[in-house]
C-alpha cells in the first residue's frame, strides 16, 4: 500500500507510528519532509546484511549450526541466510545467539534503541529521544504512574528547551 506525504503529497517513504493514551497515531512523510523535521536517517546497510556480517565475524558459528526452533522448525542457519525469524518462539530458541547480535548492533543494548548512527547530528538524536520519551510519558500516565510521568515530563522539557542535559 502506498501513502502520500502528509505535508507535500509526494510518495511517503518514512512511516512513523506512535501510541499515545492508547490511540494509534500514524504519520507518513516523504524523505525530504521527514529530513526537514530531523526524524529520518538513511540506513547504510539492510539489516539482513548487518546481521549476516556480524555472524560471519563470530568464531563460534559452527556451534550454532545445529540450533533449530522446536515450534516452527527453522534452523539458525536459515535465519542467518534469510534475515527473518519463523515464529515468536525463535527468540527463545536462539536467545543466547541473538542477545549477542543485538548488543553489538545496538551499542551494548539488547533491545532496539532506534536507528541513530554514532556520527548523527545532535539535533537528530534529540528528536529521536523526544519521540521515545513522549511515548514513555503517555504509557506512564496511562498506568497512573505519576512520579515516573513527572520525571519524563521534566526530561522532555529540558530536551525541548535545547538544554540536552538531565536536570541535577
Amino acid at each position: 500500500m502506498k501513502f502520500e506525504c502528509e505535508k507535500c503529497q509526494h510518495e511517503a517513504t518514512v512511516h512513523l507510528t506512535e501510541i499515545i493514551n492508547g490511540q494509534k497515531i500514524e504519520r507518513h512523510l516523504c524523505e525530504q519532509c521527514a529530513a526537514d523535521e530531523g526524524i529520518t536517517i538513511k540506513a547504510q546497510l539492510p539489516i539482513s546484511k548487518v546481521i549476516e556480517e556480524l555472524m560471519l565475524q563470530s568464531s563460534a558459528e559452527k556451534e550454532f549450526s545445529d540450533l533449530r526452533c522446536n515450534v516452527c522448525g527453522i534452523s539458525f542457519l536459515e535465519f542467518r541466510r534469510g534475515g527473518l525469524l519463523g515464529c515468536p518462539n525463535d527468540y527463545e530458541a536462539f536467545e543466547h545467539v541473538l542477545v549477542g547480535l543485538l548488543e553489538r548492533s545496538h551499542e551494548g543494548n539488547s533491545c532496539h534503541v532506534g536507528k541513530v548512527p554514532i556520527n548523527a547530528a545532535e539535533g537528530q538524536r534529540v528528536q529521536n529521544e523526544l519521540l521515545r520519551l513522549r511515548g514513555q510519558l503517555a504509557e506512564a500516565v496511562g498506568r497512573e504512574d505519576y512520579e515516573e510521568a513527572a520525571a519524563l515530563r521534566d526530561r522532555v522539557r529540558y530536551l525541548s528547551d535545547g538544554l540536552h542535559e538531565e536536570p541535577k
